[in-house]
């Protein structure tokens, strides 16, 4: 199982993963492919998402039981600690340092 959200990203790249992905609510994309699919589609992610945001989100084999990669300028950052990947929260107005 995979979940693709996309925030601010160009129409066309809503409509390339509604190929591949039935959207559930407007810019949320799940589907089921194998690790092989999913790093395809998120290559056409990263080619599309222009100014916007996304993230990535499947299910692994590890203590969360999921793993996930971001895309873009987001509040929201990925962080590992002690080997777990967690999500961290930068200030109001300070995306800028990423």
């Amino acid at each position: 199982m995979m979940v693709i959200v996309l925030e601010n990203t160009p129409a066309r790249l809503r409509g390339r993963l509604a190929i591949w992905l039935l959207e559930i609510r407007a810019g949320v994309y799940v589907g089921n492919y194998s690790s092989k699919v999913r790093d395809y589609i998120w290559s056409q992610v990263e080619a599309g998402v222009g100014e916007g945001n996304a993230v990535l989100a499947w299910r692994a084999n590890n203590e969360a039981g999921f793993d996930f990669i971001t895309l873009g300028q987001n509040r929201r950052i990925p962080v590992e600690m002690d080997g777990v990947k967690l999500v961290s929260f930068l200030p109001p107005g300070d995306q800028n340092a990423l």
